[in-house]
């Protein structure tokens, strides 16, 4: 996955003062809210889960942010349609996520699980270094502000278990079946390319 996480991340205890500007689009999943700061995007938000803010919504459209934000939000934008659409298995955007050091080592390991394809808890804890830590990262996938651009829902439970996810099960079971349905069909060649809908129902957890 090709993605440019900011030369210095962004660590989730500075203070951090960058414009922000967001976008709401729409997915099969409901729709979601991007954000974007001047070195790249800084988190994809289930739209349906965020708290009221009342008198406080997010910054948006062109009165506020950078214009290196604002390019960021539309890449992001048209690569999410383009996933979601079966036509991307990749994605090329500048990440600026606020995180930890630990937590922005789980998710490198994150961006590198090939799209069609998952691990387990333990699998990533023993990529980090130590299997022990599989509690950890699970927890630091709780923390991931890129949802399906980083893709925490390719790490399922040792057993095969879905578990673990911001959105929801069904939500998780969604994306990874819809990429097993793209990468199927890409194997077996054009003409079987399927149409991918938005509008079809999300999938249930077996």
């Amino acid at each position: 996955m090709t993605t440019r996480v900011a030369a210095r991340p962004t660590v989730a205890t500075e203070r951090d003062t960058s414009p922000l500007v967001s976008l709401s689009i729409g997915s099969p999943l409901g729709p979601l809210l991007l954000v974007a700061a001047p070195r790249g995007l800084r988190a994809v938000h289930w739209q349906a889960k965020l708290p009221d803010r009342g008198d406080d919504p997010p910054p948006r459209g062109p009165r506020s942010g950078t214009s290196a934000a604002h390019d960021a939000l539309r890449a992001a934008a048209a690569q999410l349609a383009a996933y979601f659409a079966g036509t991307r298995t990749t994605f090329d955007l500048p990440l600026d996520p606020l995180g930890t050091p630990f937590q922005s080592a789980a998710w490198a390991i994150l961006r590198g699980i090939p799209f069609g394809t998952t691990i387990s808890y333990a699998d990533q804890a023993r990529r980090l270094g130590d299997a022990r830590k599989a509690r950890a990262v699970g927890a630091s996938h709780g923390r991931n502000p890129l949802p399906i651009i980083v893709p925490c829902h390719r790490v399922i439970g040792s057993g095969g278990a879905l578990v673990g996810f911001a959105a929801g099960m069904e939500a998780k079971a969604w994306l990874l079946r819809h990429e097993q349905a793209v990468a199927g069909a890409a194997c077996a060649g054009p003409s079987n390319q399927p149409k991918r809908s938005w509008n079809q129902r999300p999938l249930s957890v077996s």
